[in-house]
């Protein structure tokens, strides 16, 4: 005669059935998070790659912001033209179509901090190499490709992200009054986001990628500027942002 199953050997199968599928959505989970930051990483890649190029072209980096006539916006990313509602590939890229690269695969922000462009995922080093138009400062323009000594400590681009939800312009932790003496408000909203397990992807001037677990406040403490978003500066200091890679 057959015997059924026990509810002790019914309730061991539903436990070995819940282990292994959850085993299966962790692997899944870890597998999913591999390719965002392989893929943020490669966007990054490309971002750097065309700064870089633009600034040995050019003799110097892009503009952060700029005004120019005919555009109501011109900025490193997108630009749009007075009239238009549109926004187009901006300074950085000559005018070719690049919003796949500009756009983190973790970026959940819905909220720019710039003339409701919306977010790009990612912020632009305006306070040694790129320049907003009318930032506090002694400089006037952008950094010249000339003046780096140190490529691979110069950070150029970073997951972007702040307390009220995206930002284009990365600000440096210490105000410098020659590049960028903005008041700690603004500098406390170029911070970047650590939302690739904990961490930050940067992009530095040589075109290498590497990942910053350490956040850091603008008094040079370890610890988050806004916990709530897990964003903040990526140095205690703003060597990494050009203080100690630029003659």
């Amino acid at each position: 005669m057959r015997r059924g199953f026990t509810l002790f050997e019914l309730l061991l199968v539903t436990v070995v059935i819940g282990l292994l599928v959850a085993s299966v959505m962790k692997f899944s989970s870890i597998g999913r998070e591999n390719a965002y930051d392989a893929q943020c990483k490669s966007n990054l890649r490309s971002l750097a790659h065309a700064c870089v190029s633009h600034a040995m072209s050019k003799g110097e980096f892009p503009w952060g912001m700029r005004t120019v006539d005919g555009y109501t916006s011109y900025g490193w990313d997108f630009v749009k033209r007075d009239g238009s509602s549109a926004w187009e590939p901006g300074e950085l890229w000559g005018g070719l179509n690049i919003k796949s690269v500009v756009s983190c695969p973790k970026c959940r922000a819905e909220n720019d901090n710039w003339d409701g462009c919306g977010y790009t995922g990612y912020n632009y080093n305006c306070a040694y190499v790129g320049k907003v138009e009318g930032d506090p400062g002694a400089r006037k323009k952008p950094l010249r490709w000339s003046r780096v000594t140190q490529a691979a400590r110069l950070l150029l681009f970073g997951d972007a992200g702040y307390a009220g939800g995206m930002n284009k312009f990365m600000r440096a932790p210490v105000s410098d009054p020659l590049f960028d003496s903005s008041s700690s408000g603004l500098r406390e909203a170029g911070t970047q986001a650590f939302r690739h397990r904990g961490h930050a992807n940067l992009a530095f001037a040589d075109g290498h990628v590497e990942s910053c677990g350490q956040p850091y406040k603008l008094s040079g403490a370890k610890g988050f500027v806004h916990e709530r978003t897990k964003t903040a500066f990526v140095d205690k200091d703003n060597a990494l942002y050009g203080s100690e890679a630029i003659e």
